[in-house]
């Protein structure tokens, strides 16, 4: 594999180590500036809003631009935005400037699934997203935990430098790496905007929305069920979802090589796989062993989808992927927030911690009804081009 995957992985161990690290240091942000944790919780929700607003308004701006200098461009926005962040007099600068640092994230991973795809054969591109991605799952895994304990010896400010010192290195490692991308053929904005009058594209974003919700019903209340259901002490939480990390870079992998082999196969048997996953942890969750297993199972199942869904949106955009690439990102963050949504309305309704166990598995099951609905399309499409060709010889 081409060693400029590795710079792309780089800027996304440090774009998924500021997104979940802030959910680890939150105590630390909140006494510092002065407020409760329920309004510290804001600094959390103003990234996932700049994913959303940053992936499709940034992405359609830079459209014209070589793909090389779109990245360049994202990750010095993302170092900025970070380091300001460290910088933060109080809460309200704490959040506009997560705001600033989230905008970026949608439009660098858009940007770097097309260049990933464009350095390999036909065969490989998934493969080759999945490694890109392969750095927002070791985030989980080394990233977050580590500026986890950081902040919490030296300080939250300290974790966010830092996070902004990978930002430099991974743009440092783009402008040496990555070969020149000259700026793409025949781009515009209307012809990125045309690829969303396609039925499928829409298929696509609504079974990322709700097939991962399904994962984030269960990660947004998995330290309560870890600790209150499963019986962990609050100091083993940080181990066990390392675990879940280490299945999510498993899940990661797997689905890059079953993209380039069998896309629709493996997307049915992801989405089948993280129901079943998400239905047995309700069960599982009463024991600690139970749990442990299942918790890294629901990693790999969950982010098996991931590069599956990136292969096939830029697949069904043709020649103008880049827009919809980065509208994967937001609906990522917006199947984070649905999943947390729903999980917590079950939660206050009184079903109890393991509830958002059976919400996940319900959207994932909804997120597989899509996927069936998006294959037979598949098939009747190609049932009409034989028919054309048929009738044409």
């Amino acid at each position: 594999m081409p060693v400029a995957l590795l710079a792309l992985a780089i800027g996304a161990f440090g774009i998924g180590t500021t997104e979940f690290v802030m959910m680890g240091v939150l105590p630390q942000a909140a006494a510092d500036f002065g407020v409760d944790i329920p309004t510290a919780g804001y600094l959390i929700s103003a990234y996932a809003l700049g994913v959303v607003v940053g992936a499709p308004l940034l992405t359609a701006v830079a459209v014209r631009l070589p793909r090389k200098t779109m990245l360049l461009a994202m990750m010095g926005l993302f170092t900025l935005g970070n380091a300001l962040f460290a910088l933060s007099p109080n809460q309200e600068f704490g959040v506009a400037f997560r705001f600033l640092a989230g905008l970026p994230h949608g439009a660098f991973f858009g940007a770097g699934a097309v260049v990933a795809s464009s350095l390999v054969g036909p065969g490989q591109r998934a493969k080759a997203v999945s490694l890109m991605f392969l750095g927002l799952t070791l985030a989980n895994v080394i990233g977050v935990p580590l500026g986890t304990l950081l902040g919490q010896q030296v300080g939250w400010r300290a974790t966010f430098g830092v996070v902004a010192v990978i930002g430099l290195v991974a743009a440092a490692a783009i402008w040496k790496l990555v070969p020149h991308q000259g700026r793409p053929a025949d781009a515009s904005l209307r012809g990125e905007l045309g690829a969303f009058k396609r039925p499928q594209v829409h298929l696509a974003l609504a079974i990322v929305t709700f097939g991962l919700g399904g994962v984030f019903a269960c990660l947004s209340y998995i330290t309560p069920m870890l600790t209150d259901v499963a019986g962990y002490s609050p100091s083993n939480v940080t181990l066990l979802l390392s675990l879940a990390g280490v299945g999510m870079t498993i899940g990661n992998l797997l689905g890059g090589r079953l993209a380039d082999r069998a896309l629709m196969p493996g997307l049915y048997a992801a989405l089948l796989s993280l129901a079943c996953v998400l239905g047995i942890f309700t069960i599982t969750a009463q024991g600690k062993v139970g749990a442990a297993i299942t918790i890294f199972f629901v990693g790999v199942a969950g982010f098996m989808i991931g590069p599956m869904m990136q292969a096939r949106i830029m697949e069904k955009a043709g020649g103008t992927p880049s827009l919809v690439s980065a509208a994967v990102q937001s609906a990522f963050n917006i199947a984070n927030s649905i999943g947390a949504y729903l999980g917590g309305l079950v939660i206050a309704g009184g079903l109890g911690l393991v509830a958002p166990n059976w919400v996940g598995a319900l959207l994932a099951v909804f997120g597989l009804s899509l996927a069936i609905v998006s294959g037979t399309l598949d098939r009747r499409e190609a049932k009409a081009e034989r028919r054309e060709l048929a009738m044409a010889s």
